[in-house]
């Protein structure tokens, strides 16, 4: 079925424009708005096909909204079309995470602002919680989910298993499972051209991989491994962005050292309060990456390129697959697999709810061996009183209160402020 309406590019433009500046709230209420604007009050794509985008771009790693967005522009106006709408769709969050960045590397020590961003990084315990929450019950509806979950939670938490053997596990099993393999097969629609997915494949690995071959024989080491590490995540962000963040935050903060856990925490907290992917913030982690060992140019730097690893990848998978959409999501083994790595993300965020507190809530932690099995275990007497304080009411705030997140984090960082002045 064809859209019902076709715009010009320029009335393309000016939606996709205004939807950037508008999508916040994560992905569901990103979509959402996207239906509203473009099919209920532009009605320039029929619900069936839109229904049908969402499923493919579920499938694929990365930003699902904004992949949802770049179909929309590809199916309406092509390459050009798909190019505006992801684009825009990505923009106006990327320049505010960038000036953000730019004001946390320049006034991030003084006194005042760590005040304030410590009662932020005591909301993002209650806000990863909610996600947590949202996305299992989306997620566990049998008892195979459940165990699946648990099983992803005590392999990243118990047992230090890297985050893409996780997903491949997860994915594999749902795969392969019995009861994806008993189902009656399901008719296809007809194979689309494989020469146009081709070509757009080659076009786009180029437009990826070519600046990172760049990076890694000509820029300076730091840049070549932030450009390394985030063309990485970007295939492996199935689930959302709180999927990888455990990942990322453990592997940036632990092994790299290229944050410590409250910067890392401050940068989820600034790009909760911008539109855009929450996966942006990335480009808070390339920036301060860089900027820790180049200063300011460095650091712009890195920002931009953590922004073209992590987002063309995306134009790469849809531009690729969009012809295939209808042939996929009638694929039951694809849909299984996505099921399975659904579950698991639910034990991912877990994972990451559980680090986070522990590491907000109290000053010192020990990591207990016992053969191949971690324990991070806190030292209560070590507990941060005024931070358990507002997360418990940020907390609240967001899941029985329901108050707006952009209020919570203001609300967090005033009172933490607050106390910093009254109680110095």
């Amino acid at each position: 079925m064809t859209a019902e309406i076709k715009p010009s590019l320029g009335d393309l433009t000016r939606t996709f424009a205004c939807i950037g500046c508008l999508s916040f709230g994560g992905p569901a209420a990103q979509i959402a708005l996207m239906h509203r604007v473009i099919l209920d009050e532009k009605k320039w794509v029929a619900e069936a096909d839109y229904l049908r985008a969402l499923s493919f771009c579920m499938l694929l790693p990365g930003p699902e909204a904004m992949q949802v967005a770049t179909w929309i522009g590809w199916r309406l106006h092509g390459l050009r079309g798909g190019l505006i709408a992801g684009g825009l769709f990505v923009l106006p969050g990327a320049l505010v995470v960038l000036g953000l960045s730019l004001i946390y590397a320049g006034f991030g020590n003084l006194p005042l602002i760590a005040a304030l961003f410590t009662g932020v990084q005591a909301a993002v315990i209650a806000i990863v919680i909610e996600a947590l929450i949202r996305v299992s019950k989306r997620a566990l509806k049998s008892r195979e989910a459940h165990v699946i979950a648990v099983a992803a939670f005590a392999g990243l938490f118990f047992f230090k298993l890297p985050f893409p053997l996780i997903i491949l596990a997860a994915g594999l099993w749902g795969f392969l499972r019995p009861a994806t393999m008993e189902q009656a097969p399901t008719a296809l629609p007809p194979p689309a051209a494989l020469a146009r997915s081709l070509r757009a494949a080659g076009i786009w690995l180029a437009v990826w991989l070519l600046p990172l071959a760049a990076l890694v024989y000509t820029a300076p080491a730091r840049l070549a491994e932030i450009g390394m590490f985030f063309s990485k995540l970007a295939v492996l962000t199935f689930g959302g962005a709180y999927a990888v963040l455990a990942w990322m935050a453990q592997d940036v903060v632990q092994t790299k050292g290229w944050l410590t856990l409250p910067q890392m925490m401050d940068g989820l907290g600034l790009a909760e309060t911008t539109p855009g992917p929450l996966i942006l913030v990335t480009e808070f982690v390339g920036f301060m990456a860089a900027h820790q060992v180049g200063g300011w140019v460095m650091g712009l730097a890195g920002a931009a390129i953590a922004v073209w690893m992590t987002f063309v990848p995306s134009f790469l998978f849809v531009f690729t697959g969009a012809p295939f959409i209808d042939r996929l999501t009638h694929m039951p083994r694809l849909s299984g697999a996505l099921a399975a790595i659904t579950a698991a993300v639910v034990g991912v965020i877990a994972n990451l709810s559980l680090w986070f507190a522990l590491h907000v809530l109290f000053s010192v932690l020990t990591d207990l061996r016992l053969g191949p099995l971690h324990v991070l275990l806190p030292d209560l007497t070590s507990l941060r009183l005024l931070p358990a304080l507002i997360a418990g009411l940020a907390g609240l705030a967001l899941l029985k209160w329901h108050w707006p997140l952009a209020i919570v984090l203001g609300f967090s960082a005033a009172l933490s402020a607050g106390a910093a002045v009254l109680l110095p």
